[in-house]
C-alpha cells in the first residue's frame, strides 16, 4: 500500500482498487461469488442512497441517512434517464414496481438483491450499513472481482486493513466444487496508477 501511494500520479484523491482473479467458474451458479463486505474503515466516499419503499418507511429512511425516499416518483424519474445515486435500497413488499426499472438499473449495477442486504424492510440498518463502509462485489464473467477499497489519501495501515477484510471475505467464499488455485492473482492499482502484483500466497 505504500507502493500504491508512491506510484500515484493522480493530482485528486484517486480511489484505490483491489483486483483479484479467482479459479472460479462464473457460468456455475454456485461460483458465481458474489456478496457484501464492511470496510473497517470506509471507501473514502460519500454513498448516495436511494430507498425506495411504502409511505410508512419513510421516515425511518431519512432518519437514518438516506439522499432519497420515495416510490411512484423515483420509479418514474428512474424511467426518464435518472441514475445520480450509488446504492439503491427496496423494500421487499415494492419489488413490483422496481422490476419495472430493472433493466435501467441492472446494466448499472443498482438492482436491489436481497443477497447484498439491499432488499430489506430493515431499511434502516441497511442504510446505515452503506453509509458505514458496506460495499456489494461480485465475480465478472471473467472470473475476477474489482473493488474500491479507499482512497490514496488514507494511510497504508487503513488501505491494508480494509483490502484484508476484503480479501479474507472471499477466501471464506471459496466454493466447494472450485479445483486448484483458488485466489490466482491480486492486483492493486489507483484509478491512474500502474498496478501492482501481490503475491497471493501470502494471503490467508
Amino acid at each position: 500500500m505504500n507502493l500504491v501511494k508512491q506510484v500515484n500520479t493522480a493530482k485528486f484523491d484517486a480511489s484505490v482498487d483491489v483486483h483479484v482473479r479467482l479459479g472460479v467458474d462464473p457460468r456455475k451458479p454456485d461460483q458465481a461469488i458474489r456478496g457484501t463486505v464492511t470496510l473497517p474503515h470506509g471507501t473514502g466516499k460519500v454513498k448516495r442512497v436511494l430507498v425506495l419503499c411504502t409511505p410508512d418507511k419513510e421516515a425511518e429512511a431519512k432518519a437514518a441517512g438516506a439522499d432519497h425516499v420515495g416510490l411512484d416518483e423515483y420509479v418514474q424519474k428512474i424511467q426518464g434517464g435518472w441514475t445520480d445515486v450509488d446504492v439503491v435500497i427496496a423494500t421487499p413488499n415494492v419489488m413490483a414496481h422496481v422490476g419495472k426499472i430493472g433493466r435501467i438499473l441492472g446494466p448499472r449495477g443498482l438492482m436491489p438483491n436481497p443477497k447484498t442486504g439491499t432488499v430489506t424492510m430493515d431499511v434502516a440498518t441497511a442504510v446505515a450499513d452503506v453509509k458505514g463502509g458496506k460495499i456489494a462485489f461480485r465475480v465478472d464473467k471473467f472470473g475476477i472481482v474489482h473493488a474500491s477499497i479507499g482512497r490514496v489519501s488514507f494511510t497504508p495501515e487503513k488501505l491494508s486493513e480494509n483490502a484484508n477484510e476484503l480479501l479474507s471475505t472471499l477466501l471464506k467464499m471459496k466454493p466447494s466444487s472450485s479445483k486448484g488455485t483458488y485466489m490466482k492473482s491480486v492486483g492493486v492499482a489507483s484509478t491512474m496508477s500502474p498496478g501492482i502484483h501481490v503475491d497471493s500466497k501470502t494471503i490467508k
